[in-house]
């Protein structure tokens, strides 16, 4: 018998979001369209919601060898969207090499419109191959908070970046409406994880990691993220560099150690402890206008704790797009 549906329009893997603003200044979830193996999901709006929350996800909880995710999103002028998961994208080992596993999301961003995308990290299980594209159209007045990372594989099973390859590349751009042919790059961010043989004379892979289990990038741009982009700025600047001095006298260190700290000053004391301990290292910079954070970290909780213990410490996340969009980081 026919089905008395229509057939879908979508294909395979596509998928679409559309987030608008209600006249109230609410934002809303126009639009959700889903292809296996993508899934989709978007809790029931609230009234008082800071942003429309939805979960990228996949069924399995993972992407077997071959599969094709292509998500399309757009985020009209003045809305507010969060992207999260509900843990690690795993990555399944192919039937063959020579078989690759892709994932590629475009995102537009109207004037005034803001992104924040912090998910879990993705988790390429031995001999995977995987390809993962992110391009974002930011433009003016925009604001896009992007976390990208990866972890070692599954440490229950031995495996220590036991992939095959992993590359990974974000590109943001400053866009135009009335000049759509007229876009500039900002950033261009590519990251190539090659686990096959070589020769003696390079590292392999898991020597190049240094005993870093996950390693990360963040990417702040626009108005929303000027202040958390600052607050990264100022704290690699605060980092005890090497071959560093202490000129003050005993004297003066002992009556600066016995003065009372203020909370960020005891705060940045206890996480730089534990940057220690955890074989963290990290930088910042700005770039075009951006701020791009590096991390790695030697297991991935410790990266977690750390990413969000400063997205929580300085909290223009948790005020601009609320509690719910920093839950992968917790």
């Amino acid at each position: 018998m026919a089905s008395p549906f229509p057939k879908s329009s979508s294909s395979p893997g596509e998928g679409r979001i559309i987030v608008g603003l209600l006249p109230n200044r609410i934002s809303t979830l126009e639009h959700m369209s889903y292809q296996y193996p993508l899934k989709l999901i978007s809790p029931s709006p609230k009234i008082d919601q800071a942003s429309v929350l939805a979960f990228l996800l996949s069924y399995g909880g993972g992407l077997v060898g071959g599969d094709q995710v292509n998500l399309s999103v757009e985020v009209r002028s003045g809305a507010k969207l969060s992207i999260v998961t509900q843990g690690h994208t795993k990555i399944f080992q192919p039937v063959s090499p020579g078989v690759v596993t892709r994932q590629n999301l475009q995102v537009n961003l109207e004037k005034d419109a803001a992104l924040c995308l912090l998910p879990d990290p993705v988790q390429p299980f031995e001999a995977s191959v995987y390809e993962q594209i992110q391009i974002f159209n930011v433009a003016f007045g925009a604001s896009l908070c992007l976390l990208d990372w990866v972890t070692h594989g599954r440490s229950a099973r031995g495996e220590n970046w036991s992939l095959t390859r992993w590359v990974g590349r974000n590109e943001v751009w400053a866009s135009d409406a009335s000049k759509p042919s007229e876009r500039r790059l900002l950033v261009r961010d590519a990251i190539v994880l090659d686990g096959k043989a070589r020769c003696v004379q390079l590292q392999t892979l898991q020597e190049s990691m240094y005993k870093h289990a996950v390693i990360g990038t963040l990417v702040l741009r626009g108005p929303m993220m000027k202040k958390i982009g600052e607050f990264f700025l100022s704290e690699f600047a605060a980092l005890p560099r090497l071959g560093a001095r202490d000129f003050r006298s005993a004297e003066t260190r002992k009556k600066e150690a016995a003065t009372p700290q203020l909370p960020i000053e005891s705060w940045r004391a206890t996480r730089l402890a534990q940057e220690k301990e955890s074989n963290l290292l990290w930088s910042a910079a700005n770039v075009r206008g951006c701020v791009i954070v590096k991390f790695g970290a030697a297991t991935v909780e410790a990266g977690r704790n750390w990413i969000g213990s400063m997205l929580l410490q300085e909290g223009s996340i948790e005020r601009e797009f609320g509690e719910q969009a920093l839950m992968c980081v917790r």
